[in-house]
């Protein structure tokens, strides 16, 4: 038993002395560790990025899908246009009668096509009296003196004069117009010389046709025309080296079939026809002269229509004139077709020789005899005197006859015309 005891002592002991010796060594090595020298310290060390490593993926099958090509324009298709000009319509006219004018228009006034309404138009101040549906035609009726006339008194005429005004209002309620405002002139003329004497008279026979002329009254017209002399040209510019088409017209009306000569041109800067610098170019009754003077190819076409006359004048600009503007002042003659053509009435080109636009070339045998004179043009033997007279023009009363054959004259002016100059590269 004591023997027992003695053996659990000393196991006691041993344990006891093991706890405190590690203890003191734990104590020890932390005291040691807290007062050791601290180590250098040290800088980090910067990381190189890595290169990812790639590979070439490939495929067991090619691809076989690919970008969509470009969408690609339609093609242009080529439509079949001309554009259209407008041209003069006749859709005026006018009897002169004893003490009255009878004017009659027609409801397609411009000639399009497009009615219009007949309280737009007026004679002077005055309605349409009447309408004629089946013709389509509004007619007035006025006193010389009424619906706002004019009186002009000639040497040899009494002029009466109306305006017949087109003024069209929106249609319905919208603010639109299919048609332009318009005004036409209409004149009766009335010769002022009659015979009064009581001597017997000689009864003399007059064609109606004759007196219908001597009642109406003609309209010259001068304009441009195409190369193809076939429509009005739209444009006015012209360039050095081209040629201009011209056309003058005569407007018959009612009148017996009717010829037109251009008997004198001339070409100015200023619209007046006697201004300086002035070139006339067609001068001694028809004589186109601009080729004989100066080697152009101007000349007169052969005619088509005996109330038409057209002409090609090679461009042109006058020297030290830096506007290069151009007008044409022609004096145009009308005479009966049934008169023939003679060496007062003719239309003659120089085209190595003197040739006549109807093939009468022996009436310009007397082309050449004028001199060259003036103020840059070329005049003939019976230029005017007095630089304010117009130059050749002979006023004939239409009452007076020459073997049944009348001539009416008038002037018309033509422009402005810019004359440019070619660009050479």
């Amino acid at each position: 038993m004591v023997m027992k005891s003695t053996v659990v002592c000393l196991v006691a002991l041993a344990l006891l002395g093991s706890l405190c010796h590690a203890q003191w060594a734990s104590s020890g090595y932390m005291a040691r560790e807290k007062y050791q020298k601290p180590a250098p310290r040290q800088e980090p060390v910067k990381q190189q990025p890595q290169t990812p490593q790639q590979s070439k993926q490939t495929f067991e099958r090619p691809l076989t899908w690919i970008y969509p090509a470009d969408p690609t324009p339609d093609p242009e298709v080529v439509v079949p246009f001309e554009l259209r000009f407008p041209v003069a319509a006749a859709t005026v006219a006018v009897e002169c009668r004893e003490s009255i004018a009878h004017v009659e228009a027609k409801k397609d006034l411009f000639g399009i096509g497009q009615f219009i309404n007949p309280a737009d138009i007026t004679l002077g101040n005055c309605a349409p009296v009447a309408e004629d549906n089946a013709a389509q035609v509004l007619i007035f009726e006025a006193e010389l003196h009424s619906c706002l006339s004019t009186l002009t008194v000639t040497e040899d005429y009494l002029i009466y004069s109306f305006t017949l005004n087109y003024d069209p209002k929106p249609l319905a309620n919208a603010l639109v117009v299919r048609t332009s405002k318009a005004a036409v002139i209409v004149e009766c003329h009335y010769p002022r010389k009659h015979n009064v004497s009581s001597l017997p008279l000689d009864p003399l026979w007059i064609p109606f046709s004759a007196v219908k002329v001597s009642e109406e009254f003609l309209y010259f017209t001068l304009r441009l025309i195409t190369d193809d002399g076939q429509n009005e040209r739209p444009s006015f510019q012209y360039y050095l080296g081209d040629m201009i088409n011209v056309e003058a017209v005569v407007k018959q009306f009612f009148h017996v079939p009717l010829r037109v000569y251009v008997e004198r041109c001339v070409a100015t800067v200023a619209p007046d026809m006697n201004s300086i610098p002035n070139y006339a170019f067609i001068e001694n009754n028809g004589c186109l002269v601009d080729a004989w003077v100066t080697g152009s190819s101007s000349k007169f076409i052969t005619r088509t229509a005996e109330n038409k006359l057209q002409f090609q004048l090679e461009a042109f600009r006058f020297q030290n004139v830096d506007s290069g503007m151009l007008y044409i002042t022609c004096h145009l003659k009308a005479t009966s077709a049934l008169r023939p053509i003679d060496a007062e009435h003719r239309a003659c080109s120089y085209i190595n020789g003197w040739k006549e636009a109807s093939g009468q070339d022996a009436a310009c045998g007397s082309c050449a005899s004028g001199v060259l004179g003036g103020t840059g043009g070329y005049q003939g033997p019976g230029t005017a005197a007095n630089p304010g007279q117009a130059h050749g023009r002979k006023v004939r009363d239409v009452s007076q006859r020459e073997n049944n054959v009348f001539e009416w004259e008038g002037d018309v002016t033509l422009g402005p015309i810019p004359i440019g100059e070619r660009v050479v590269a």
